[in-house]
Protein backbone atom coordinates (compact mmCIF):
# COMPACT_ATOMS: atom_id res chain seq x y z
CA UNK A 1 0.00 0.00 0.00
CA UNK A 2 0.92 3.70 -1.10
CA UNK A 3 -1.38 5.31 0.85
CA UNK A 4 -2.99 5.78 4.60
CA UNK A 5 -6.40 3.50 5.36
CA UNK A 6 -9.37 5.14 5.58
CA UNK A 7 -11.09 5.14 8.69
CA UNK A 8 -15.01 5.61 9.46
CA UNK A 9 -15.77 5.84 13.22
CA UNK A 10 -19.14 5.05 14.71
CA UNK A 11 -19.12 6.52 18.52
CA UNK A 12 -16.36 8.59 20.23
CA UNK A 13 -17.68 11.79 20.16
CA UNK A 14 -16.59 14.62 22.35
CA UNK A 15 -19.14 13.46 25.15
CA UNK A 16 -17.17 10.11 25.18
CA UNK A 17 -13.72 9.06 26.23
CA UNK A 18 -12.99 5.81 24.89
CA UNK A 19 -13.09 7.41 20.80
CA UNK A 20 -10.14 9.72 21.30
CA UNK A 21 -8.31 6.86 22.89
CA UNK A 22 -8.80 5.01 19.41
CA UNK A 23 -7.76 7.81 17.17
CA UNK A 24 -4.54 9.11 18.87
CA UNK A 25 -3.65 5.04 18.68
CA UNK A 26 -4.72 5.06 14.75
CA UNK A 27 -3.14 7.96 13.84
CA UNK A 28 0.38 6.88 16.55
CA UNK A 29 2.45 5.66 12.89
CA UNK A 30 0.49 7.62 10.77
CA UNK A 31 -0.75 5.03 8.53
CA UNK A 32 -4.37 5.95 9.41
CA UNK A 33 -7.10 8.82 8.83
CA UNK A 34 -10.05 9.68 9.99
CA UNK A 35 -12.50 10.41 6.69
CA UNK A 36 -15.98 9.99 8.18
CA UNK A 37 -17.93 9.56 11.47
CA UNK A 38 -21.50 8.92 12.80
CA UNK A 39 -19.86 9.75 16.24
CA UNK A 40 -22.70 9.91 18.79
CA UNK A 41 -26.57 9.45 18.64
CA UNK A 42 -27.12 12.37 19.74
CA UNK A 43 -27.56 14.48 16.38
CA UNK A 44 -26.04 17.37 17.76
CA UNK A 45 -23.11 15.89 19.26
CA UNK A 46 -22.71 13.53 16.31
CA UNK A 47 -22.36 16.97 14.54
CA UNK A 48 -20.43 19.63 16.59
CA UNK A 49 -17.64 16.04 17.09
CA UNK A 50 -17.37 15.70 13.46
CA UNK A 51 -16.63 19.03 12.72
CA UNK A 52 -14.29 19.51 15.46
CA UNK A 53 -12.34 16.93 14.31
CA UNK A 54 -12.45 18.81 10.59
CA UNK A 55 -14.30 16.15 9.04
CA UNK A 56 -16.20 17.47 5.56
CA UNK A 57 -20.21 17.99 6.04
CA UNK A 58 -21.14 15.15 4.09
CA UNK A 59 -19.14 12.90 5.49
CA UNK A 60 -20.29 13.50 9.12
CA UNK A 61 -23.53 11.49 9.68
CA UNK A 62 -26.26 10.56 12.44
CA UNK A 63 -26.21 6.67 12.25
CA UNK A 64 -24.27 3.67 11.27
CA UNK A 65 -26.93 2.60 8.64
CA UNK A 66 -26.26 6.15 6.47
CA UNK A 67 -22.62 5.92 6.93
CA UNK A 68 -22.29 2.27 5.67
CA UNK A 69 -24.23 3.26 2.83
CA UNK A 70 -23.23 5.84 1.64
CA UNK A 71 -19.72 5.30 2.04
CA UNK A 72 -20.32 1.97 0.17
CA UNK A 73 -21.32 4.07 -2.62
CA UNK A 74 -18.35 6.25 -3.01
CA UNK A 75 -15.36 5.18 -5.47
CA UNK A 76 -12.85 2.59 -4.35
CA UNK A 77 -9.95 5.76 -4.23
CA UNK A 78 -12.47 7.85 -1.22
CA UNK A 79 -14.73 5.52 0.75
CA UNK A 80 -13.81 4.16 4.18
CA UNK A 81 -11.59 1.00 4.21
CA UNK A 82 -12.33 0.26 7.45
CA UNK A 83 -14.48 1.19 10.39
CA UNK A 84 -13.80 1.36 14.01
CA UNK A 85 -17.08 0.84 16.39
CA UNK A 86 -16.65 2.40 20.14
CA UNK A 87 -20.58 2.41 21.02
CA UNK A 88 -21.85 0.53 24.70
CA UNK A 89 -21.64 -3.32 24.15
CA UNK A 90 -25.03 -3.74 22.75
CA UNK A 91 -24.63 -1.13 19.91
CA UNK A 92 -21.45 -3.36 18.42
CA UNK A 93 -22.89 -6.67 16.67
CA UNK A 94 -25.63 -4.57 13.86
CA UNK A 95 -22.98 -2.06 12.52
CA UNK A 96 -20.28 -4.72 12.24
CA UNK A 97 -22.42 -7.27 10.52
CA UNK A 98 -23.82 -4.23 8.25
CA UNK A 99 -20.35 -3.38 7.84
CA UNK A 100 -18.96 -6.78 6.99
CA UNK A 101 -21.72 -6.91 5.03
CA UNK A 102 -20.69 -4.24 2.55
CA UNK A 103 -17.41 -5.04 2.22
CA UNK A 104 -15.36 -3.18 5.33
CA UNK A 105 -13.36 -4.15 7.80
CA UNK A 106 -13.78 -3.84 11.30
CA UNK A 107 -11.81 -2.75 14.49
CA UNK A 108 -14.27 -3.02 17.30
CA UNK A 109 -14.24 -2.53 21.41
CA UNK A 110 -14.66 -5.30 23.60
CA UNK A 111 -16.37 -6.95 24.42
CA UNK A 112 -17.00 -8.09 21.11
CA UNK A 113 -20.87 -8.61 21.23
CA UNK A 114 -23.99 -8.46 23.81
CA UNK A 115 -24.14 -12.22 23.36
CA UNK A 116 -22.70 -15.31 22.55
CA UNK A 117 -24.98 -16.03 19.92
CA UNK A 118 -24.17 -12.99 18.06
CA UNK A 119 -20.19 -13.79 18.67
CA UNK A 120 -20.64 -16.85 16.77
CA UNK A 121 -22.52 -15.19 13.95
CA UNK A 122 -20.24 -12.21 13.91
CA UNK A 123 -17.32 -14.78 13.56
CA UNK A 124 -19.17 -16.64 10.61
CA UNK A 125 -19.55 -13.59 8.64
CA UNK A 126 -15.73 -12.81 9.23
CA UNK A 127 -14.84 -16.08 7.34
CA UNK A 128 -17.96 -15.95 5.15
CA UNK A 129 -16.48 -12.42 3.52
CA UNK A 130 -12.55 -12.72 4.39
CA UNK A 131 -12.40 -9.58 5.79
CA UNK A 132 -10.24 -8.83 8.95
CA UNK A 133 -11.72 -8.14 12.62
CA UNK A 134 -9.74 -6.82 15.14
CA UNK A 135 -10.42 -6.89 18.90
CA UNK A 136 -9.24 -4.41 21.14
CA UNK A 137 -7.94 -5.88 24.03
CA UNK A 138 -5.26 -3.07 24.74
CA UNK A 139 -3.22 -5.10 27.25
CA UNK A 140 -1.67 -7.53 25.00
CA UNK A 141 -0.45 -4.81 22.90
CA UNK A 142 2.90 -3.93 25.53
CA UNK A 143 5.92 -5.17 25.09
CA UNK A 144 6.72 -6.95 27.69
CA UNK A 145 3.12 -8.86 27.35
CA UNK A 146 4.59 -10.00 24.40
CA UNK A 147 7.95 -10.47 25.90
CA UNK A 148 6.30 -13.31 28.62
CA UNK A 149 4.52 -14.82 26.17
CA UNK A 150 7.61 -15.29 24.45
CA UNK A 151 9.37 -16.72 27.63
CA UNK A 152 6.47 -18.87 28.12
CA UNK A 153 5.86 -20.21 24.45
CA UNK A 154 10.04 -20.93 24.43
CA UNK A 155 9.80 -23.63 27.24
CA UNK A 156 11.82 -21.32 30.04
CA UNK A 157 9.62 -22.07 32.84
CA UNK A 158 8.48 -25.82 31.73
CA UNK A 159 4.93 -26.73 32.02
CA UNK A 160 3.21 -24.00 33.39
CA UNK A 161 1.11 -24.99 36.32
CA UNK A 162 -0.51 -22.22 37.92
CA UNK A 163 -1.96 -19.01 36.51
CA UNK A 164 -3.16 -15.99 38.53
CA UNK A 165 -4.92 -12.95 36.99
CA UNK A 166 -6.65 -9.99 38.92
CA UNK A 167 -7.95 -6.45 37.22
CA UNK A 168 -9.28 -4.39 40.56
CA UNK A 169 -11.23 -1.29 39.83
CA UNK A 170 -13.06 1.12 42.13
CA UNK A 171 -14.96 3.20 39.98
CA UNK A 172 -18.38 1.59 40.87
CA UNK A 173 -17.57 1.54 44.73
CA UNK A 174 -20.75 4.12 44.43
CA UNK A 175 -23.83 4.06 42.94
CA UNK A 176 -22.54 6.37 40.14
CA UNK A 177 -24.84 5.46 37.56
CA UNK A 178 -27.57 7.53 39.27
CA UNK A 179 -25.41 10.10 39.06
CA UNK A 180 -24.81 11.13 35.94
CA UNK A 181 -22.31 8.81 35.23
CA UNK A 182 -23.01 7.67 31.40
CA UNK A 183 -20.56 4.96 31.73
CA UNK A 184 -21.34 3.15 34.84
CA UNK A 185 -25.20 3.74 33.52
CA UNK A 186 -25.51 0.96 30.43
CA UNK A 187 -22.26 -0.57 31.60
CA UNK A 188 -24.68 -2.04 35.03
CA UNK A 189 -27.92 -2.55 32.51
CA UNK A 190 -28.10 -5.91 31.41
CA UNK A 191 -30.40 -4.97 28.40
CA UNK A 192 -26.99 -2.59 27.33
CA UNK A 193 -23.61 -3.78 29.02
CA UNK A 194 -24.52 -7.93 29.45
CA UNK A 195 -25.10 -10.73 31.59
CA UNK A 196 -22.53 -9.76 33.29
CA UNK A 197 -20.76 -6.12 34.18
CA UNK A 198 -17.43 -6.84 35.90
CA UNK A 199 -16.43 -10.22 33.67
CA UNK A 200 -18.05 -8.49 30.38
CA UNK A 201 -15.87 -5.08 31.01
CA UNK A 202 -13.24 -6.13 33.13
CA UNK A 203 -12.90 -10.06 33.54
CA UNK A 204 -13.12 -10.32 29.78
CA UNK A 205 -9.25 -8.25 30.07
CA UNK A 206 -8.24 -10.35 32.36
CA UNK A 207 -9.55 -13.84 30.69
CA UNK A 208 -7.42 -12.72 27.33
CA UNK A 209 -4.53 -12.10 28.84
CA UNK A 210 -4.14 -15.40 30.83
CA UNK A 211 -4.98 -17.41 27.10
CA UNK A 212 -2.68 -14.68 25.54
CA UNK A 213 0.48 -15.23 27.45
CA UNK A 214 0.00 -18.86 28.30
CA UNK A 215 -1.25 -19.76 25.08
CA UNK A 216 -3.38 -22.02 26.83
CA UNK A 217 -6.79 -22.45 26.59
CA UNK A 218 -9.47 -22.54 29.32
CA UNK A 219 -11.79 -25.64 29.18
CA UNK A 220 -13.47 -25.93 32.65
CA UNK A 221 -14.83 -22.80 35.19
CA UNK A 222 -16.44 -21.84 38.72
CA UNK A 223 -17.53 -18.81 39.10
CA UNK A 224 -18.66 -16.83 41.79
CA UNK A 225 -20.42 -13.53 40.89
CA UNK A 226 -21.96 -10.51 42.90
CA UNK A 227 -23.60 -7.73 43.44
CA UNK A 228 -21.57 -5.79 46.20
CA UNK A 229 -23.58 -2.08 45.83
CA UNK A 230 -27.11 -2.46 46.83
CA UNK A 231 -29.41 -1.85 44.29
CA UNK A 232 -27.54 -2.13 41.32
CA UNK A 233 -28.59 -4.38 38.34
CA UNK A 234 -25.91 -6.47 37.67
CA UNK A 235 -22.46 -7.91 39.18
CA UNK A 236 -19.75 -6.20 40.03
CA UNK A 237 -17.49 -8.23 41.88
CA UNK A 238 -16.13 -11.95 40.84
CA UNK A 239 -14.37 -14.91 41.02
CA UNK A 240 -13.70 -17.69 38.78
CA UNK A 241 -11.65 -20.93 38.96
CA UNK A 242 -9.90 -21.82 35.83
CA UNK A 243 -8.73 -25.11 34.04
CA UNK A 244 -6.59 -24.92 31.54
CA UNK A 245 -6.01 -27.48 28.62
CA UNK A 246 -2.87 -28.60 29.92
CA UNK A 247 -3.65 -29.58 32.64
CA UNK A 248 -2.83 -26.48 34.91
CA UNK A 249 -5.07 -24.45 37.73
CA UNK A 250 -6.36 -20.84 37.35
CA UNK A 251 -7.70 -17.60 39.74
CA UNK A 252 -9.08 -14.64 38.39
CA UNK A 253 -10.56 -12.18 40.39
CA UNK A 254 -12.20 -9.10 38.57
CA UNK A 255 -13.80 -6.20 40.78
CA UNK A 256 -15.52 -2.71 40.31
CA UNK A 257 -15.77 -2.19 43.65
CA UNK A 258 -12.77 -1.81 45.11
CA UNK A 259 -12.17 1.14 47.08
CA UNK A 260 -9.08 3.51 45.90
CA UNK A 261 -7.89 1.20 43.05
CA UNK A 262 -7.69 2.50 39.60
CA UNK A 263 -6.62 -0.07 36.71
CA UNK A 264 -4.95 -2.54 38.71
CA UNK A 265 -3.97 -5.38 36.52
CA UNK A 266 -1.93 -8.29 37.32
CA UNK A 267 -0.81 -11.62 36.32
CA UNK A 268 1.54 -13.90 37.84
CA UNK A 269 2.33 -17.52 36.08
CA UNK A 270 4.20 -20.37 37.86
CA UNK A 271 5.77 -22.63 35.73
CA UNK A 272 7.74 -26.59 36.65
CA UNK A 273 11.06 -24.63 36.55
CA UNK A 274 10.06 -20.73 37.55
CA UNK A 275 7.50 -17.95 37.33
CA UNK A 276 6.62 -14.75 35.84
CA UNK A 277 4.85 -11.40 36.90
CA UNK A 278 3.63 -8.09 34.92
CA UNK A 279 1.84 -5.48 36.45
CA UNK A 280 -0.11 -3.53 34.47
CA UNK A 281 0.21 -0.23 36.59
CA UNK A 282 4.40 -0.89 35.91
CA UNK A 283 3.95 -2.19 32.48
CA UNK A 284 7.72 -1.73 31.51
CA UNK A 285 8.79 -3.98 33.44
CA UNK A 286 8.45 -8.30 33.90
CA UNK A 287 9.83 -10.27 36.54
CA UNK A 288 11.31 -13.81 36.27
CA UNK A 289 11.39 -15.45 39.66
CA UNK A 290 13.17 -18.70 39.81
CA UNK A 291 13.92 -21.46 42.71
CA UNK A 292 17.09 -20.98 44.14
CA UNK A 293 18.03 -18.15 41.84
CA UNK A 294 17.80 -14.54 42.13
CA UNK A 295 14.82 -12.44 40.23
CA UNK A 296 15.14 -11.25 36.97
CA UNK A 297 13.89 -8.18 35.67
CA UNK A 298 13.22 -7.54 32.31
CA UNK A 299 12.98 -4.12 31.28
CA UNK A 300 10.98 -2.78 28.14
CA UNK A 301 13.56 -1.24 25.12
CA UNK A 302 16.32 -3.59 26.00
CA UNK A 303 18.77 -5.49 23.46
CA UNK A 304 18.27 -8.99 25.01
CA UNK A 305 14.41 -8.62 24.35
CA UNK A 306 12.94 -11.33 22.14
CA UNK A 307 11.77 -10.46 18.60
CA UNK A 308 8.02 -9.60 19.65
CA UNK A 309 8.80 -7.53 22.30
CA UNK A 310 11.48 -5.72 20.22
CA UNK A 311 8.60 -5.30 17.37
CA UNK A 312 6.54 -3.57 19.37
CA UNK A 313 8.61 -1.35 21.01
CA UNK A 314 8.99 2.39 20.30
CA UNK A 315 10.99 3.99 22.71
CA UNK A 316 14.75 3.19 23.98
CA UNK A 317 15.36 2.11 27.50
CA UNK A 318 14.40 3.87 30.23
CA UNK A 319 11.40 5.89 28.48
CA UNK A 320 7.83 4.63 29.34
CA UNK A 321 5.82 3.37 27.11
CA UNK A 322 2.15 2.90 28.23
CA UNK A 323 -1.51 2.39 27.33
CA UNK A 324 -1.35 4.68 24.43
CA UNK A 325 1.77 2.73 22.71
CA UNK A 326 0.31 -0.35 23.37
CA UNK A 327 -3.14 0.65 22.29
CA UNK A 328 -1.08 2.23 18.63
CA UNK A 329 0.44 -1.25 18.53
CA UNK A 330 -2.60 -3.20 18.08
CA UNK A 331 -3.58 -0.54 15.17
CA UNK A 332 -0.31 -0.86 13.75
CA UNK A 333 -0.67 -4.49 13.36
CA UNK A 334 -4.09 -4.41 12.59
CA UNK A 335 -3.33 -1.81 9.60
CA UNK A 336 -0.22 -3.87 8.73
CA UNK A 337 -2.70 -7.10 7.83
CA UNK A 338 -5.04 -4.74 6.12
CA UNK A 339 -2.68 -3.45 4.06
CA UNK A 340 -1.10 -6.81 2.85
CA UNK A 341 -4.82 -7.91 2.42
CA UNK A 342 -5.26 -5.10 0.01
CA UNK A 343 -2.31 -6.11 -1.58
CA UNK A 344 -3.49 -9.69 -2.28
CA UNK A 345 -1.02 -10.90 0.53
CA UNK A 346 -1.23 -12.17 3.35
CA UNK A 347 1.03 -10.42 6.92
CA UNK A 348 1.92 -13.42 9.16
CA UNK A 349 3.57 -11.44 11.78
CA UNK A 350 1.14 -8.75 12.25
CA UNK A 351 -0.14 -10.07 15.58
CA UNK A 352 -3.68 -8.72 17.45
CA UNK A 353 -6.72 -9.93 18.78
CA UNK A 354 -9.57 -11.35 16.24
CA UNK A 355 -12.43 -12.61 16.23
CA UNK A 356 -11.62 -15.42 17.89
CA UNK A 357 -10.55 -13.59 21.01
CA UNK A 358 -14.12 -12.20 20.68
CA UNK A 359 -15.90 -15.34 20.71
CA UNK A 360 -13.55 -17.31 23.74
CA UNK A 361 -14.44 -13.93 25.56
CA UNK A 362 -18.31 -13.78 25.20
CA UNK A 363 -17.82 -17.85 25.92
CA UNK A 364 -15.82 -16.74 29.20
CA UNK A 365 -18.76 -14.25 30.08
CA UNK A 366 -21.61 -16.71 29.85
CA UNK A 367 -20.22 -19.62 31.01
CA UNK A 368 -19.44 -17.32 34.15
CA UNK A 369 -22.43 -16.98 34.59
CA UNK A 370 -23.74 -20.30 34.39
CA UNK A 371 -21.46 -21.43 36.53
CA UNK A 372 -22.52 -18.99 39.35
CA UNK A 373 -26.26 -19.90 38.91
CA UNK A 374 -25.67 -23.45 38.81
CA UNK A 375 -25.15 -25.81 42.02
CA UNK A 376 -22.38 -27.55 40.30
CA UNK A 377 -18.86 -27.05 41.10
CA UNK A 378 -17.42 -26.78 37.56
CA UNK A 379 -18.92 -25.66 34.57
CA UNK A 380 -17.30 -26.74 31.04
CA UNK A 381 -16.41 -23.75 28.70
CA UNK A 382 -18.24 -23.95 25.68
CA UNK A 383 -18.83 -21.92 22.34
Amino acid sequence: MNRKLRMGMLGGGKDAFIGAIHRIAANMDGMVELVCGALSINQEIAIDSGRSLFLPEDRIYTNYEEMIQKESQLPEGERMDFITIVTPNFAHFAPAMLALENGFHVVIEKPITLTLDEAKQLKAKVEETGLILCLTHTYTGYPMVKQAKEIIASGALGKVRKVAVEYRQGWLSKMTEREGNAGAAWRTDPKKGGKSSVMGDIGTHAFNLAEYITGLQVTQLCADLDIIVEGRLSDDDGAVLLKFDNGARGVLTASQVAAGEENNLLIKIDGEEGGLEWHQQEPNTLLLKWQGKPTEVYRAGQPYLGTLAKNNTRTPGGHPEGYLEAFGNIYRNFVQAVSARMDGQENTTAEFPSVEEGLRGMAFVESAVASNESDQKWTDFTI
